[in-house]
């Protein structure tokens, strides 16, 4: 009878076809997700001559969407550690995928943001879980990269979203992208079926079957049997998860978490929703205003695999902080204008530097932590983010209201990367758990073949 540390069997192990699985499922939850998040920008200019809204207006309606999200992140973040992560996914999707859908039913405004309400609850859960769970099973030497390839995800559902747009909207009006959101509803069961619970979640609720067989699809070279003992690192429960997100000298990573994240969202959501309209007061028609979304997100997934190898060689920090930053100078740069090739540069290096730069923080987020609060750690990030995302969509709206010269427009949406950029600054590595993951008040675990106690 062996003993099996889960913590190591699953940080040693080497990328095969469970962890590929992991992250083709995770991949197509996370392009469903960035497409419901990026298909109000692409239906606003729409919407607005249809409903005879006001930027203001619209800009409301784009932030209820982003007002259930960050309820969502909080509550469900913090419910999965509690009740596991895959219960979490599944509540998510179905919640995010049915009020998307039913938003191409809306009549009115009223009812069209009470479902963006609504799915937003979804959307807010889903993405910390999704990085939780994949942080949880991915290999050590490439977190990193496996969390940022499923992100990217979030980009080819934001791109999908305008392609859409261009092709379905002249012929079945902007009801028909909304429609397309139901789809994950259908594949639902097969995914339940495949996706893992965590081992910590596994090992709380006493399912050791279970645990021995994801472990060993985790590392098909050893040979686990139920006989064998679980001995795990258990942390000391918190009645409030939240609070170990301050204790051990975690405060200040913390904070400047929230503000960098605060500050990322902003600009994202300000820029999914109103980079048409911008692009439109500029001078673009709406297909071509629509293709500078697409080229945002494209920057974005290109910007988040590079980044990444580098995040995983170097380090998050080093590279988050100079990529914040240069997010704010082509932002700065785009409202001044230029030629088209230049325009459109400028377009993707903005989308690598603010959708792709909060791909990365994530990712740097969910290894910061330790994996008992991981997803509240996450959770709570987001949800602080998502009032920074409810502001971008309703600031872009003040700002196009009162005509200001499209500079200042541009101006303003690229303060907030320099203010994320000096915040990250101050997060100490030495903190982090992957710097020190000897866990602090830990008990150890021997699981039997019959039960699990607590020695």
């Amino acid at each position: 009878m062996a003993s099996i540390n889960t913590t190591e069997v699953i940080s040693n192990s080497k990328f095969n076809r469970f962890h590929f699985g992991l992250l083709a499922w995770c991949f197509i939850i996370i392009l469903f997700d960035g497409y419901d998040l990026v298909v109000y920008g692409t239906v606003v200019p729409v919407l607005t001559e249809e409903w005879n809204l006001t930027s203001v207006e619209a800009g409301a309606m784009g932030s209820y969407g982003l007002f259930g999200m960050m309820f969502g992140a909080i509550f469900f973040g913090t419910l999965a550690d509690r009740i596991g992560r895959k219960n979490v996914i599944a509540i998510s999707l179905i919640l995010f995928s049915l009020f998307t859908l039913l938003c191409g039913f809306a009549s009115t405004p009223t009812i069209f943001s009470t479902f963006r309400f609504l799915a937003g609850l979804g959307l807010g859960g889903i993405m910390p879980n999704v990085i939780a769970l994949l942080t949880d099973y991915a290999p050590k030497t490439m977190r990193s990269m496996v969390v940022s390839i499923v992100l990217c995800g979030y980009s080819f559902g934001g791109m999908l979203a305008p392609i859409l747009g261009i092709l379905l909207m002249p012929s079945l009006g902007w009801e028909s992208i909304f429609w397309f959101a139901g789809i994950p509803l259908l594949f639902l069961p097969i995914m339940m079926k495949h996706l893992p619970e965590t081992s910590t979640h596994l090992i709380r609720i006493n399912r050791k079957e279970e645990l021995i067989r994801v472990l060993s699809k985790v590392s098909p070279d050893s040979n686990f049997t139920i006989h064998d003992e679980i001995v795990e690192v258990k942390k000391s429960d918190e009645k409030l998860p939240i609070v170990g997100l301050f204790k051990n000298s975690r405060a200040l990573s913390t904070l400047m978490f929230w503000v960098a994240f605060f500050m990322c969202l902003l600009m994202v959501y300000g820029l999914n929703t109103w980079l048409p309209k911008l692009m439109i007061e500029a001078g673009y028609a709406l297909n071509s205003s629509l293709g500078f979304l697409i080229v945002l997100q494209g920057g974005a997934i290109v910007g988040t695999l590079i980044i990444a190898k580098l995040c995983d060689r170097y380090g998050s920090k080093k590279m988050l902080v100079p990529l914040y930053a240069l997010g704010a100078i082509s932002l700065t740069l785009l409202g001044m204008g230029g030629s088209s090739f230049m325009i459109y540069t400028l377009v993707a290096i903005a989308g690598a530097c603010t959708i792709g730069a909060q791909n990365l923080v994530q990712a740097y987020v969910s290894q910061y932590y330790p994996p008992n609060i991981r997803s509240t750690a996450l959770g709570m990030a987001s949800g602080i983010g998502r009032i920074g995302g409810m502001l971008g969509p309703i600031l872009g709206g003040f700002l196009l209201s009162i005509s200001l010269p499209i500079q200042l427009n541009f101006i303003a949406f690229a303060i907030p990367g320099l203010i994320a950029a000096i915040a990250l600054s101050f997060v100490p590595v030495k903190m982090a758990y992957y710097k020190n993951n000897q866990p602090e008040q830990s008990e150890e675990i021997m699981v039997d073949s019959n039960k699990m106690n607590i020695l």
